[in-house]
């Protein structure tokens, strides 16, 4: 089983993505259509048109990691198309991939130091 510091950062590729892809076109979706560096450690998840087979890409020291997951029933929750992308905790990616809607989830009131690179400052709509 993979860990990663709740300090990684996850960013959700809105819309349909053609799983056919594998590293390089993954990893180019993610320099050219969400403007992240895919080098960067954080994690991209991609889905397909019918959201029942995922892809999670990030790089490790030496090298790029893919993994996928494929549903025998039933859907991973998705954001809507309006936006290109979502940033989660390593927390809400453990959620979506047990098969919890996100969407549904509430925050509690928590202290949270807002950083520079927030999906609110960066533009993006975070809509769940």
């Amino acid at each position: 089983m993979l860990t990663f510091a709740p300090s990684t950062k996850v960013f959700l590729v809105a819309g349909a993505t053609d799983l056919r892809k594998s590293f390089d076109g993954l990893a180019g979706i993610a320099a050219n259509e969400i403007h992240r560096s895919p080098h960067s450690g954080n994690l991209f998840v991609f889905v397909n048109r019918r959201r029942n087979r995922l892809k999670v890409l990030f790089w490790e020291s030496g090298g790029f990691w893919l993994c996928a997951k494929r549903l025998e029933k039933g859907t991973f929750f998705w954001p809507k198309i309006g936006t290109r992308w979502i940033e989660m905790t390593v927390e809400e990616l453990s959620l979506l991939l047990a098969g919890i809607d996100v969407k549904e989830t509430k925050r509690r009131r928590w202290y949270h130091r807002e950083e520079e690179s927030s999906p609110e400052r960066m533009g993006a709509a975070v809509v769940y």
